[in-house]
């Protein structure tokens, strides 16, 4: 038996969350190809159509940086290169506001005033990040010095939510967490009061809310939670858990009439005072 190389199984492991990784694992399940075949394909892909995307391709926005994580849906303990993934967008720098942290304060505490948003953006976006994507991808440090951020940060709040891969036993399952936040509108709770509750960005909200009513459109259209989950790139459990909430709908006017407020705005849920109307 040979010894383990830890850093080699590092390398790997990020390996396995490139866009490359991500669209080989996406067709050789949907397709059920080959390894062999499905890098064919790729390569193929690549030929015809990367010379007119890098063409049309526009600037990044100012302090956002784009990285593939696990899908929030996989669970622990999957491997991953076995896992779905997905490309997500997340703010590193907010501009004059982390100048002056990072000035003041230096690079530690700029990380850690970032960490828990970067989480939370993430798996707003339907990913879960690693110690190892925060460190090699976002802020070009060693995981070690990830692993000390985070541990000063639950210890000066137990309370926390930092969803990550790691931790996500430790916070509950994704799935109670997003049905909670859906609940809390179809309660009618405002957008500031959700926020409070969860520690979610306004944004945040706003995407499991606009889920949760896409969700809803296609459910009335008559179709099956395999389609819904299909067409949403969503995983059939969290979709099984909104038709449930529907299904509540029917039984509670409360619920019902929230319901329809969320529907009539679309992808919006109304704040009220103090809170934001989302998107």
């Amino acid at each position: 038996m040979g010894i383990r190389n830890a850093a080699q199984e590092e390398l790997a492991r990020l390996e396995c969350k490139t866009l490359d990784a991500r669209f080989l694992t996406e067709i050789q399940e949907g397709l059920d190809l080959s390894p062999f075949a499905a890098k064919a394909v790729l390569e193929v892909v690549k030929d015809v159509y990367f010379p007119y995307l890098e063409a049309e391709a526009t600037r990044p926005t100012p302090g956002k940086v784009t990285l593939v994580a696990v899908a929030s849906e996989e669970p622990a303990g999957k491997p991953i290169a076995a896992c779905q993934k997905v490309s997500l967008c997340l703010t590193v720098h907010r501009g004059a506001e982390d100048d002056r942290l990072l000035q003041q304060k230096g690079p530690e505490a700029l990380r850690r005033a970032r960490l828990p948003e970067l989480c939370q953006e993430a798996l707003s976006q339907g990913g879960l990040l690693t110690a190892e994507d925060l460190a090699y991808r976002v802020f070009f440090v060693t995981p070690r010095t990830i692993s000390r951020d985070l541990k000063a940060l639950r210890q000066s709040d137990p309370h926390l939510l930092l969803p990550m891969r790691s931790t996500l036993h430790d916070i509950g399952p994704v799935l109670t967490h997003r049905t909670g936040i859906v609940r809390w509108a179809l309660q009618g709770k405002t957008t500031s009061e959700i926020c409070s509750i969860t520690r979610h960005s306004p944004a945040a909200v706003a995407n499991y809310l606009s889920t949760f009513v896409r969700c809803a459109q296609l459910a009335r259209r008559g179709m099956e939670a395999g389609q819904i989950a299909f067409l949403l790139r969503r995983g059939p459990a969290l979709i099984k858990s909104y038709l449930e909430l529907l299904a509540d709908c029917e039984k509670e006017r409360n619920f019902a009439y929230h319901l329809e407020e969320l529907m009539r705005l679309g992808t919006a849920h109304r704040g009220g005072k103090g809170g934001a109307t989302l998107g």
